[in-house]
């Protein structure tokens, strides 16, 4: 990798370095509410290296690190590496990670887990603490013991046999839930690399201030779609079959059917959505689920994107949760948009053989 950027390659439960490697091609993504990836190749130019390598990488136990300067700029598990020759003998490996979040795809419950009257921020912590507990299962996701004020009665069978990540994104989702990701960062005193469980209700959010970004000016460019495919104003949720009995027919709990009469008087077609929760055995559990996908199909998000060049502006991923001030005078926006947006993902491109250093940025309405 050239310029300031760094991969570090380390053990995942012991966080022990193992080499520094050079990775050409990345590219690095992060987000809130999804697992984000980062890729690239190492060059194997000789047998030496080829060793290190070797040494190096075992998917699905290495921790790779992204450094940019002394910042922590991406942190997460190497999953899947490639050798490959080409026509002339150059030989390389290419990686895939994930962020840690991933981890808790790998993780499931075993045990049934039950919290009656229980803040969702520490519902949301021993889930994490089940998966760091068992044996082999801690690779130092850290957190702190903030509340959010709301309560949840959950059961989590052990018959379902769900996955941490499953549980904690229908936990977020519910109505009146939060957003969750695990954050990296350097201990500014130690140097120590940290990852931390970070929760927001409603929502994560970061910095003090807002960072005004022009267009023309630091934002290159930009895309504003819309899509109306997932829109939908009439709504119905699925639970678990509430039917013990093996000889009779299995029928699901059902949410109240939930139809926008606002929607229909202003002339919008019905559009039919539904969901399914098919370990969901509560009714009042289904039926907050359901207003809570109900409301977000009602309204879905647009996401605009901006490509930002890093030489005219100071980002970086810990601008994740923030709020941008977007100015945009061009056709499209003849009387300008002036705007506030919070930042829900970001991909950065190291600069590389001439390329600029930009970050494509994700936003929503503030």
């Amino acid at each position: 990798m050239t310029g300031t950027y760094r991969a570090l390659l380390c053990d995942l439960r012991s966080d022990q370095l193992l080499d520094v490697l050079p990775l050409q091609g990345v590219t690095l993504d992060d987000w809130i509410g999804k697992t984000g990836s980062a890729s690239g190749t190492i060059p194997i130019p000789n047998a030496a290296m080829a060793a290190r390598v070797r040494d190096a990488v075992e998917p699905a136990r290495t921790a790779l690190w992204i450094e940019r300067g002394r910042d922590l700029w991406w942190g997460g598990i190497i999953w899947t590496a490639n050798v490959a020759s080409d026509a002339r003998g150059f030989l390389a490996m290419q990686i895939q990670a994930g962020t840690f979040d991933s981890y808790l795809d790998h993780r499931r419950v075993f045990d049934t887990q039950t919290a009656t009257g229980v803040d969702q921020f520490d519902l949301a912590r021993s889930l994490v603490d089940y998966a760091q507990r068992a044996p082999g299962g801690d690779i130092g996701i850290e957190y702190d013991e903030q509340l959010s004020g709301v309560v949840r009665d959950r059961t989590y069978s052990r018959y379902d046999l769900p996955t941490i990540r499953d549980l904690l994104d229908q936990l977020g989702k519910v109505e009146g839930g939060f957003e969750w990701r695990i954050a990296v960062h350097r201990d500014p005193e130690s140097g120590r690399r940290v990852k931390r469980l970070q929760l927001g209700h409603p929502v994560i959010h970061g910095g003090a201030s807002d960072i005004v970004l022009d267009h023309p000016g630091p934002v290159l460019s930009y895309a504003w779609p819309v899509d109306g495919t997932q829109r939908a104003n009439a709504w119905q949720s699925r639970g678990a079959s509430t039917n013990s009995n093996q000889t009779s027919e299995s029928t699901p709990l059902m949410s109240a059917e939930l139809i926008a009469d606002d929607d229909l008087a202003a002339g919008w077609p019905r559009l039919d959505g539904t969901s399914d929760y098919g370990t969901v055995v509560q009714q009042s559990v289904l039926d907050a689920h359901a207003r809570a996908d109900w409301q977000a199909a009602r309204r879905p998000r647009t996401i605009p994107e901006i490509t930002v060049a890093l030489d005219r502006t100071p980002l970086s991923p810990a601008l994740l949760g923030s709020v941008i001030r977007l100015r945009i005078r061009d056709l499209w926006w003849p009387k300008g948009l002036d705007e506030r947006y919070r930042v829900v993902g970001l991909s950065i491109t190291p600069p590389e053989r001439g390329r600029p250093e930009t970050a494509r940025l994700y936003l929503e309405a503030a």
